[in-house]
């Protein structure tokens, strides 16, 4: 028996692999029979879908879709299945619609907060918004997955949050790290010490030297990656060891702009399958960009871990008025046979945008950089030079386009 949130985090990984991979065949059945968007799309699939080799080859649905498809198709752009059940409607980020079903622990959460410490009988202050934002409500059904009792306070109206804490005393914070750190600020002002010892952080970056600050003040901080889409990703156990995989989902880093998996240790971007029937999700690529790392957190739990947000993979540029996409700089290479890698650098020449295309080939270059070059205008609709590179010399980290012009 595990002293985890549950058993599953301290399985076999080999187990945990194959009990995923079990399940694909039947969910793609159930997303193609009932899903509108996902019949079409893999509508020509045969055969089963029983590896990571195998799941590769299906198409990837892109979060930088979905607003086309919800303004041609509906709400949920045909993703949902037919006659399923959605509880709440969110629009984050932005114009995104997103479903909830109000399920226990929905999103998957309770595991992060778990392992940041929350434990039944607590009070949590949760300072992620409930307006219109699914934040609040991914929050909330993980805590009380925990057995604690939430407090809904949202964010701002710090003075008001500084007397909730002062009055209720919560054990736990939920929300930001920036806000966390704005309440801690505005107490010391006030005299005041805040309640809380241990926190889960989301929706920014934390840096080391602000846990310094919120270990000094007794607040032991741990983080949750997760998406209004998916839910919980991944989350942390121990500080600086990266962030563990989610239970029952299944997590691909592919090359920016493709569907193609990167070797283990390599920047890509976090591709999801989550198996989950009110809002299945197959091979959908989150524009989040991370990293495997190698073996197991030191805390016991046996899945994966990623580097954590490592920054976006839509690094889509404006290039001489025109827009510059990832996609079309992997079909450029796919086009090109021998052809390994591929980074644009974007630079101004006497107040000129300058793009210009290093090419890595597997071994020889297999084309004169000319006729790559015409290739690249016909589909960039740009001019552009071309060089090739040594193989092997392009840096692995996810970055496809690289802007170096100065900041307007």
């Amino acid at each position: 028996m595990c002293e985890f949130f549950d058993d599953k985090e301290c399985l076999d990984p080999q187990e945990r692999e194959a009990g995923l991979l079990a399940q694909l065949d039947g969910f793609i059945d159930f997303a193609r029979g009932s899903s509108p968007y996902f019949g079409a799309l893999l509508a020509e699939l045969n055969g089963p879908v029983g590896s990571r080799e195998a799941l590769a080859r299906l198409p990837v649905t892109r979060k930088s879709q979905l607003i086309e498809l919800q303004e041609e198709r509906g709400p949920f752009g045909g993703l949902n299945p037919e006659g399923g059940r959605v509880e709440r409607l969110f629009q984050s980020p932005g114009p995104i619609n997103e479903p909830e079903n109000t399920s226990n622990d929905w999103w998957r959460m309770g595991r992060a907060f778990y392992a940041a410490g929350f434990r039944p009988g607590q009070l949590v202050q949760n300072c992620l918004s409930y307006h219109l934002s699914p934040g609040g409500f991914i929050l909330d059904s993980g805590a009380r997955a925990c057995g604690c009792t939430v407090i809904p306070a949202g964010p701002g109206q710090t003075e008001l949050q500084l007397e909730i804490n002062a009055s209720l005393k919560p054990q736990g914070y939920c929300g930001t790290p920036s806000f966390l750190k704005i309440l801690l600020d505005r107490a010391a002002e006030r005299g005041q010490s805040l309640s809380f010892t241990h926190a889960l952080v989301t929706g920014e970056a934390l840096p080391g030297a602000l846990r310094r600050v919120f270990q000094e003040a007794g607040i032991e901080v741990r983080q949750a990656y997760a998406t209004a889409d998916i839910g919980l990703i991944a989350y942390e156990s121990e500080p600086d060891q990266g962030l563990v995989l989610a239970e029952d989902i299944l997590v691909e880093i592919v090359r920016p702009g493709s569907g193609d998996p990167v070797a283990d240790g390599e920047v890509g971007e976090v591709v999801v399958t989550s198996f989950n029937r009110d809002y299945p999700l197959i091979r959908f690529a989150t524009g989040d960009l991370s990293a495997m790392m190698d073996g197991p957190s030191d805390c016991g739990r046996s899945n994966g871990r990623i580097k954590g947000w490592m920054g976006r993979a839509d690094q889509t540029t404006k290039v001489k008025g025109m827009f510059v996409h990832p996609v079309q700089l992997e079909r450029l290479r796919s086009r090109v046979a021998g052809m390994s890698r591929i980074r644009a650098l974007v630079e101004r020449q006497a107040h000129n945008d300058q793009l210009t295309l290093l090419c890595e080939p597997q071994a020889a270059p297999p084309l004169p950089e000319s006729e790559v070059a015409t290739l690249a205008r016909a589909l960039l609709k740009l001019g552009v030079d071309v060089t090739w590179v040594e193989p092997g010399s392009l840096p692995r980290d996810g970055i496809v386009i690289e802007d170096r012009r100065p900041a307007p």
